[in-house]
C-alpha cells in the first residue's frame, strides 16, 4: 500500500490534468510523449486501477482519477502553504505562478506588471497565458485569472482590481462624414464594429440612461462590415474611421485624452467591466499569490491616477 502513490506522482498527475493532453504535457515538463505515456502506466499499475482514458486527440480522467486529481491538489496546495509558513517564503514569496489574462489587456498591462513583479521577487517564477476566452473557473491550469467582469461563482475568490467602463468612441474623421448619434436607436444607421470575445452576446449593445424608477436600458442591435475577435484591431478599426466601437476606457483613454477618437453617447452607461483577479478558494493563503494580487492592484491604481 505505501507504493500505491509516490509523492512526486502528484505534481505530475496535477499538471498532466491541467494541460489535457499527453502532448501538451510533455511539453510542459519538457519530456517526451513516450516519456509521459510510461510514467502514467507506471502511476496506474501502483495505483491499481485506471486514472485516464486516452483517445488520439484528448483524454479524459477517470472517476478515479478525479479523486487522485482532487486529493494531489489538496495535497500539494497544503505541502505550498507549508513550506510558507515555515520558509522565507513568508517574507519573500517564491515558486511558480500560473497568469491567465485576455490579449489586449494582457499584452498592454498585465504583462509590463509582471515585468516589474518578477524585479521585486526574482524567486518567484512567472507563466503568462492571453487569450481571448476566459478558461473554466473550474479549471486549475492557472493560479490567477485577470479578467473583465466578476465572475457568478461562489466558488472562486473574485477581488476587484480596478473600476472600468465601456465607452462608446469613433474617429472625428467618422463623426464629420457621418455624424454623431444622439440616442441609442439611432446606432441602427451606424456602421459599428463588432467584437466577438468570450461569453458575451455578440452584436447587442445595451445603454442605460437615468437614475432610480426612472433608470431605462435600451438595447440595439448593430450592424456593421468589421468584426474580430481581437480588440487591438478593433480599436486601430475605430482610429483609422470605420465606425463607431465599444471598448473599455483603459484601452482607449489615451486616444480620447488626444482627440484621436471622440465619445459617443456620453450620457448612456454601458455593462460595467470592472477588472476583478479571480483564483480558486483553496489559494486564499498562498503569500505569493497574495503578493501578485496586492502588486498588480497598486500598479493598475498608479496606471488610473498617472
Amino acid at each position: 500500500m505505501a507504493d500505491t502513490v509516490q509523492p512526486t506522482d502528484l505534481s505530475f498527475f496535477s499538471t498532466l490534468a491541467a494541460s489535457g493532453s499527453l502532448s501538451a504535457a510533455a511539453r510542459e515538463l519538457g519530456l517526451t510523449p513516450a516519456a509521459i505515456s510510461k510514467r502514467l502506466a507506471q502511476m496506474e499499475q501502483r495505483a491499481g486501477v485506471p486514472l485516464v482514458n486516452r483517445t488520439t486527440r484528448r483524454m479524459m480522467l477517470t472517476p478515479d482519477g478525479e479523486v487522485y486529481l482532487e486529493h494531489a491538489r489538496r495535497i500539494l496546495d497544503e505541502i505550498d502553504a507549508l513550506s510558507e509558513l515555515l520558509g522565507s517564503a513568508k517574507k519573500s514569496p517564491k515558486g511558480l505562478l500560473r497568469v491567465n489574462a485576455t490579449l489586449g489587456f494582457g499584452r498592454s498591462h498585465v504583462a509590463p506588471a509582471i515585468s516589474r513583479f518578477v524585479n521585486r521577487y526574482p524567486q518567484v517564477a512567472v507563466q503568462l497565458q492571453l487569450s481571448v476566452t476566459p478558461p473554466p473557473l473550474t479549471d486549475d491550469a492557472f493560479d490567477v485569472c485577470i479578467r473583465f467582469g466578476e465572475p457568478p461563482d461562489s466558488r472562486v475568490v473574485a477581488r476587484r482590481l480596478a473600476p472600468n467602463r465601456r465607452l462608446l468612441c469613433a474617429a472625428p474623421s467618422y463623426i464629420a462624414e457621418y455624424g454623431v448619434p444622439l440616442a441609442p436607436h439611432e446606432l441602427v444607421r451606424h456602421n459599428c464594429i463588432g467584437i466577438r470575445q468570450g461569453d458575451e452576446a455578440y452584436g447587442v449593445w445595451r445603454l442605460t440612461t437615468g437614475r432610480g424608477t426612472a433608470r431605462k436600458t435600451e438595447s440595439v442591435r448593430i450592424n456593421g462590415n468589421l468584426t474580430t475577435n481581437d480588440g487591438e484591431i478593433a480599436v486601430k478599426w475605430a482610429l483609422e474611421g470605420h465606425g463607431i466601437l465599444m471598448r473599455a476606457e483603459w484601452d482607449i483613454n489615451d486616444y480620447l485624452s488626444d482627440g484621436r477618437l471622440v465619445q459617443v453617447l456620453p450620457a448612456y452607461e454601458t455593462p460595467g467591466a470592472d477588472i476583478f483577479a479571480v483564483y480558486s478558494q483553496r489559494h486564499q493563503m498562498s503569500a505569493r499569490i497574495r503578493t501578485f494580487v496586492d502588486f498588480i492592484a497598486r500598479e493598475l491604481k498608479e496606471a488610473r491616477e498617472g
